[in-house]
């Protein structure tokens, strides 16, 4: 499973063209059950079974979550909430472009 996230998101990366707007070194690897996004070897998103995850300003995260658009990172059901990322449900709902600045943002939190 975690070969489809890695694919899903090498795909997403390279329409968005991101190595154009993020100047530091990027990379995908697999990630648990999914895949994840790392900007200067450290990871900033996530795409999993759960959705896509984004490292993100706790103002923006609280902004996120009190609209609805996005839920608390949970890696299990029952598991604690991981502090600073979002989650987005389903993001496959979304065009490509939707996720452009969520990418560029998490790679500056890092």
């Amino acid at each position: 499973m975690a070969k489809e996230y890695f694919e899903k998101l090498s795909q997403l990366v390279e329409e968005l063209k991101l190595e154009k707007e993020i100047t530091q070194p990027i990379e995908i690897r697999h990630f648990f059950s999914g895949a994840a996004f790392y900007v200067n070897k450290t990871i900033c998103a996530s795409w999993s079974p759960a959705g896509m995850a984004f490292k993100l300003s706790d103002r923006e995260i609280n902004q996120l979550l009190l609209s609805g658009e996005a839920v608390p990172l949970k890696y299990f059901g029952k598991g604690h909430i991981k502090k600073g990322y979002a989650l987005f449900e389903n993001p496959s709902n979304k065009k490509a472009g939707y996720w452009k600045d969520y990418f560029i943002r998490a790679a500056r939190e890092v």
